[in-house]
């Protein structure tokens, strides 16, 4: 039985090369080029710029991330004020700090600080403040607001009203704040009255006596630098022939100095006459400066 044997052969036509010979070719054209670019620097400048290219990217998505995403988006627009900072060298300056804060700020604070308000100047910019207090819960032992004065530094009345206190009145202590209960049957309500009376006095210099206690029922804090309380004002002590360093009440004072009586009637005391009376003693001695009588230098 005889056998055939076919050889078969396969080769490239004449007008073409293998799939492996392309390969090899199209690899070595690159390694040419690459050893052109290497040697004329221009593959190191293509390498950075393409570096350059992914940071600024980076650099982009981190700062849209940070901005709470889509800038095309309104955000909450919180309120501003323009802060101006006591002068320590008593230079000029016409710097100021713009600060922004939540709207939702309470104007009570656990922690209070000495931050310095807005600077306000000037006779037209200072005001006297005067609260009168009722008792609430057992026996009246806790101090609530039931009535507050405020006038101009030439004693013009500018807000003098009854407030509601938060709590049932227990005392009204008539004998001494003046208050009876017909007074408080139309009183306006605490949060109103501190809303409007925070509006007046809020950038402006306040003087009081021992104003301590009627920033406390008003549940605020007023900056020390721009607190005038005159029953911390030494020279007024000594004006009045008194001891410096005695915490003399206001209508000793204002017998002393002015020659005039207050909180004489058995009707008790009235907030316009003790706010007008604090605003004269503070005229006697306001020469000596604000350093000097800011309650802050007597704390």
């Amino acid at each position: 039985m005889s056998g055939i044997m076919l050889n078969l052969v396969c080769e490239p036509s004449q007008g073409g090369k293998s799939g492996k010979s392309r390969g090899n070719a199209k690899h070595e054209r690159f390694l040419g080029r690459r050893h052109y670019l290497e040697h004329k620097g221009l593959l190191k400048e293509k390498q950075n710029k393409k570096q350059n290219n992914m940071q600024r990217n980076k650099n982009k998505s981190r700062n849209t991330q940070l901005n709470g995403g889509d800038q095309s988006k309104p955000g909450p627009i919180f309120p501003k004020f323009t802060c101006y900072l006591p002068n320590k060298t008593n230079e000029p300056s016409s710097s100021a700090q713009t600060f922004s804060f939540p709207s939702t700020a309470s104007t009570s604070q656990r922690h209070p600080t000495h931050k310095s308000s807005p600077r306000t100047l000037g006779p037209l910019k200072c005001v006297a403040l005067d609260c009168e207090m009722v008792g609430t819960g057992p026996k009246g032992c806790r101090n609530e607001l039931a009535r507050c004065s405020i006038v101009t530094y030439e004693g013009d009345v500018i807000y003098d009203k009854y407030i509601k206190p938060i709590n049932p009145v227990t005392d009204f202590r008539t004998r001494w704040s003046g208050i009876r209960r017909q007074d408080l049957l139309h009183a306006i309500p605490f949060d109103q009255a501190q809303k409007e009376i925070l509006k007046i006095i809020t950038g402006k210099v306040v003087v009081g006596h021992a104003i301590h206690n009627d920033f406390k029922v008003l549940k605020y804090f007023h900056p020390a630098c721009q607190t005038r309380d005159t029953a911390r004002i030494p020279l007024l002590n000594q004006k009045a022939g008194l001891p410096v360093n005695e915490m003399v009440s206001l209508k000793k004072l204002t017998k002393a100095i002015l020659k005039k009586d207050i909180q004489t009637g058995k009707g008790g005391h009235s907030s316009v006459e003790d706010a007008k009376a604090t605003m004269e003693l503070f005229k006697v001695v306001e020469s000596m400066g604000a350093k000097t009588l800011s309650s802050q230098h007597f704390s």
